[in-house]
């Protein structure tokens, strides 16, 4: 089996964590332990398989996106965007107000919204750090910068009902637990805080080398070193999945975001988290954790070619009815049918959507049908439905 070995620079120096042999005693090695860390190993086999089919489909995506107009480009970045940093944050099990992160998005990339005026503090807070991450990617990730980070997660000094120790490494132990009071599982053990600085160090020293290792490859590499390390009181996921964007941008050398990983994450979050358990406590080996990372990826960028063909269709739409005389609220109905409509098309819903009268739904969808643009639904029943045309149709 051939593998392949993350080598480190000679002129960096290589942390080693000994832990008291009775504390060896009562539980599994964990990975920082090992007296190779943090040079890790993984099957080039296994993991070359699909790390090429991963940079197969970015390049397919981003020619794809090539071919869209600017306003529908800007509206996609903008989209997934907003959607990285709601899922991200969800992730961790909080949940931030749509309108305010999009509005914020927009606003820092100066893009036209109509969005809500007011937009809390903390909702800025991970906004300025995604942003600074995926705009700026191809600059240096130093100390001072990732602090900047974790002080925008947390611009209180509070997470939810604890202090915390913001813009800093942590200066205490920390354990990743669950269950009840008292009967807590230890899932893993952070290093000790006195090694925390050098850790980052040795790990920011590696993020800007200009290694050999593929981006993508790396940005798996990182997302896992850092947990690993998990530097700070609050927010490493997070920041993790920050730095894996950013990495992924530099890949890409490019700003613009067409698809989320985060999203992924949040779908396979209980496979992630087993998974990251299992490979902390390996000796080195993490093929299994950039198997399962670069398969996520994956999913999220077939998730985003569908996207883009319903966009691209979308477009072709518009484009070819750009002289069909069409009122507002058909433009806003159709824009839904073509987003994906929720359940069955009805007048009654037209109405409703648009806040016009029946009798005026009725018309805008009869003279919709005369364009030849949606039709009347073949199933029947007790009431009429409509779609659209089959010439407007995915298949």
């Amino acid at each position: 089996m051939r593998r392949k070995t993350l080598a480190i620079s000679l002129n960096m120096r290589r942390i080693i964590c000994i832990f008291a042999a009775k504390r060896r005693k009562f539980m599994a090695g964990y990975i920082y332990e090992y007296d190779d860390w943090p040079e890790f190993t993984w099957n080039e086999k296994t993991i070359g398989v699909i790390l090429g089919k991963v940079r197969h489909l970015q390049g397919k995506i981003f020619g794809q996106m090539s071919a869209l107009g600017f306003s529908i480009k800007e509206e996609t970045i903008l989209s997934t965007l907003t959607l990285d940093v709601l899922k991200s944050s969800e992730i961790e099990g909080e949940f931030l107000n749509k309108e305010q992160v999009r509005s914020s998005i927009a606003r820092k990339l100066g893009l036209e919204y109509a969005g809500v005026v007011h937009i809390d503090r903390n909702v800025e807070g991970i906004v300025e750090m995604m942003l600074d991450a995926t705009q700026r990617y191809d600059k240096i990730l130093d100390q001072e910068r990732i602090f900047g980070w974790h002080a925008a997660l947390f611009p209180t000094g509070w997470s939810g009902m604890h202090r915390i120790n913001a813009g800093c490494y942590r200066d205490g132990e920390m354990q990743v637990v669950s269950g009840p009071m008292g009967k807590e599982k230890i899932h893993f053990q952070t290093p000790p805080p006195s090694l925390v600085k050098k850790e980052m160090d040795l790990f920011l020293d590696w993020f800007n080398d200009q290694t050999e290792i593929d981006g993508v490859l790396k940005a798996a590499i990182a997302h896992f070193w850092f947990i690993i390390i998990h530097p700070f009181d609050d927010g490493n996921g997070r920041i993790a999945r920050a730095l894996s964007d950013m990495l992924l941008a530099r890949s890409e050398e490019s700003s613009q975001r067409y698809y989320s990983l985060s999203n992924q994450i949040l779908a396979e979050k209980k496979r992630y988290y087993e998974v990251l358990q299992k490979v902390q406590h390996s000796t080195g080996d993490i093929t299994e954790w950039l198997d399962w990372f670069l398969n996520c990826l994956y999913r999220a960028l077939e998730s985003t070619e569908e996207t883009l063909k319903r966009v691209l269709h979308k477009a072709d739409f518009w484009d070819r009815n750009k002289e069909t005389i069409l009122n507002s609220r058909q433009r806003l109905m159709l824009n839904k049918l073509f987003d994906g409509f929720e359940g069955k098309l009805k007048s009654s819903k037209w109405a409703k959507i648009t806040k016009c009268s029946p009798d005026t739904a009725l018309r805008d969808i009869k003279d919709l049908i005369t364009k030849g643009i949606i039709k009347q639904e073949e199933s029947g029943g007790r009431s009429t439905n409509y779609e659209l045309a089959e010439e407007w149709r995915m298949y």
